[in-house]
């Protein structure tokens, strides 16, 4: 994955046109059969593996009629990239000369991945000879696939090309091919303008000129430092590497301003800007750096409702499953909250104070809609309803706005605006209504309400997004934010989540296995949620409850051990067993931004890294039961310098590199 392009194949290599196979380019599929035979017949794929995030590569064998003995003597090498290019490398070891009959058949329906993803491909399109390759042509829009060395034969009806290779002893030959993608202007897939595909992948396109070729562009660099880890567990070296190459394969350049860099939501169903995903993603990243951060806070900024009227302020975003116990919620409003949140901390990181300036509008006018959405005209119960006026009220949507009240009053102390001490007054005041309307008492101790309906009833299930509560965001001087549990509801809450419950011992269950509805693969009613278990992990951690924390971060590290260290979104519910694996969600992203994102952000949590870059300060805050022993961080990034620190398996941490002036507590 390389967005906007990406390949999607099996191990064999094989695009063989069924379900989701081809190489795409700006939410179209260039090609859905790309099938390879030699002699006859496909060669014996031995391995199949991505090297990188954006390439894979096939190792395959070839028998030839004669051949005596089980040792191959000519052996295939397919290696892929996501931008649409391909090598197919022989290499004999035969003591004679091989001629080798090689054949690829190629095709394609250039079909929107959106409707590919929901099993609605079209159908294939006849095929003409083009140059040294093929050509396909939908309504303003045409695949075209070159290959060098030129085949000797093709023919346009079964989309065959042929070649004869001839081998020497001991040689070699390759085959490339390169998928493009040409537009031509008047149809309506020529894309004068921005065309927004169903996945949301928005295409930049010239606006004069008969055709246009799209392949190979410069991959956007990674908006973050180059980050490393080091530990006892080599296992989360692995899953950091692998994590940030991953959200370097969904990089994407906003189409208005090139220069601003966000994360898509996944592979396949959130191929472009998803708000809440991005805005996860940057925060979870913030100790790589905060150019990410700014990136995405400017391009959302630019979509933010900024003309007057009830959603003034508010930040677009589509509904989402949210259970079985509650109406769909509202992306948007997760992101309004969230924008103000990010940009705050942030500041914290090291975002510059020009660029801080430059958000803080957008910031205010996030918080503008917070202040009126819970005291509109009429009254109200002073909760942020989700996703309507009228409700329900959610309890990590609270949570969501409490901190974006507190960090937000942080913002705008810069710039001396009495509306910060009104802000602080009214996120004190939904600590004291929340602890007494959500806070529900029972013989174990009791557990907070998930929401409250429109009328003021409390709904009782307990699920991870009550880890939200946890995750109050960082004020200065390296303190957390205050939360809206008391210390007492606070521990009870933290033994809710670390028992076997919501524990799986993969991850936390999206709902807890005791509860109606329960469904391990359940979005959000029993399915482990990568992000959401990261997020309790380091709100866990930071209350002091290490031993919860700790388990859930080794219970993330084994899953991803048994994905190869990519994380999907989520993944089944089920309950741990010796010898057993997680289950994979067959609708679940992957790569998933927040997955890797949350990947990084468990592990950073371990240093307990507190940075105040306006005050000139940073602590260090280790688990001192240091779950996956000795560790170190290099690479990263506080007030735009360089930033190293060891944790000892004491849990004992020693800042290596920092920036000159800075100001080191424990």
């Amino acid at each position: 994955m390389a967005l906007p392009a990406l390949a999607v194949s099996s191990a064999s290599g094989q695009l063989t046109g069924h379900g989701m196979d081809g190489f795409y380019r700006d939410g179209r599929r260039i090609l859905s059969r790309c099938e390879l035979q030699v002699a006859g017949d496909e060669p014996l794929i031995v391995q199949g593996r991505l090297t990188g995030a954006d390439r894979a590569r096939f190792i395959g064998t070839i028998r030839r009629a004669g051949e005596r003995g089980p040792d191959p003597e000519i052996r295939m090498e397919r290696l892929r990239s996501a931008d649409g290019t391909e090598q197919i490398t022989f290499r004999s070891s035969a003591a004679r000369p091989v001629r080798l009959p090689v054949e690829i058949r190629l095709g394609t329906d250039l079909a929107e991945l959106g409707s590919v993803a929901v099993g609605l491909p079209g159908p294939e399109l006849r095929a003409a000879v083009h140059g040294s390759g093929l050509r396909w042509s939908g309504t303003g829009v045409h695949a075209v696939v070159s290959v060098t060395p030129s085949p000797q034969d093709a023919l346009a009806s079964p989309g065959l090309l042929r070649w004869e290779i001839d081998l020497p002893p001991g040689g070699h030959r390759t085959i490339e091919l390169r998928a493009a993608l040409e537009y031509g202007t008047g149809g309506p897939g020529s894309p004068s303008g921005h065309h927004r595909y169903p996945v949301g992948i928005r295409i930049p396109g010239p606006r004069t000129g008969a055709l246009t070729p799209r392949t190979r562009s410069d991959r956007p660099p990674r908006p973050w430092t180059a980050a490393r880890l080091e530990c006892d567990d080599h296992r989360a070296d692995a899953l950091m590497a692998s994590s940030l190459d991953d959200l370097h394969g969904l990089v994407m350049r906003d189409p208005i301003a090139a220069a601003d860099m966000y994360v898509a939501g996944g592979f396949p169903w959130r191929c472009g800007l998803a708000p809440v995903e991005a805005l996860w993603a940057a925060r979870m990243l913030l100790p790589l750096g905060t150019r990410l951060a700014a990136g995405t806070l400017r391009a959302l900024a630019r979509s933010q409702q900024a003309a007057p009227g009830a959603d003034f302020g508010r930040i677009p975003g589509a509904l989402r499953d949210a259970g079985p116990h509650s109406p769909p919620s509202c992306t948007g409003i997760e992101a309004t909250l969230l924008f103000p949140a990010v940009l705050a901390e942030a500041r914290r990181w090291g975002l510059p104070e020009q660029e801080t300036e430059r958000l803080l509008p957008a910031a205010e006018r996030c918080l503008t809609w917070l202040r009126r959405v819970t005291d509109p005209p009429g009254g109200g119960r002073g909760y942020v309803p989700d996703p309507v006026p009228g409700g329900p009220y959610r309890c990590e949507t609270q949570a969501h706005a409490h901190r974006a009240a507190l960090l937000g009053a942080d913002l705008l102390d810069v710039c001396g605006s009495a509306d910060a001490s009104a802000l602080r007054d009214w996120a004190a005041g939904l600590r004291t209504r929340f602890r007494r309307d959500f806070w529900l008492e029972d013989p174990a101790g009791g557990r907070p309400a998930a929401l409250l309906t429109a009328d003021g009833r409390p709904v009782p299930h307990l699920g991870s997004v009550t880890a939200h509560l946890l995750d109050t965001g960082l004020l200065g001087g390296g303190t957390s934010a205050p939360g809206l549990l008391d210390p007492a509801q606070t521990d009870q809450l933290a033994g809710l989540l670390g028992s076997p419950a919501m524990d799986s011992g993969w991850g936390l269950r999206g709902l807890s296995a005791k509860e109606s509805g329960y469904n391990p693969f359940g979005h959000r009613s029993g399915a482990v949620r990568v992000h959401e278990t990261a997020i309790a992990a380091a709100g866990l951690a930071a209350a002091g409850h290490e031993q919860v924390a700790g388990a859930l971060t080794r219970g993330v590290l084994d899953a991803a051990d048994s994905f190869g260290h990519r994380l999907p979104e989520m993944y089944a519910g089920e309950q741990r067993t010796t010898g057993g694996a997680p289950v994979p969600h067959p609708s679940a992203c992957r790569p998933a931004a927040v997955a890797a994102g949350g990947a990084v952000h468990i592990l950073v949590a371990l240093a307990g890294l507190r940075p105040d870059v306006p005050a000139g300060t940073v602590s260090v805050r280790p688990l001192a039961t240091a779950p996956l022993g000795a560790m170190q961080l290099t690479g990263l990034s506080v007030a735009e310098q360089p930033f190293a620190v060891r944790i000892s398996r004491l849990g004992m941490g020693m800042v290596e590199t920092a920036a000159e002036g800075l100001q080191l507590g424990s």
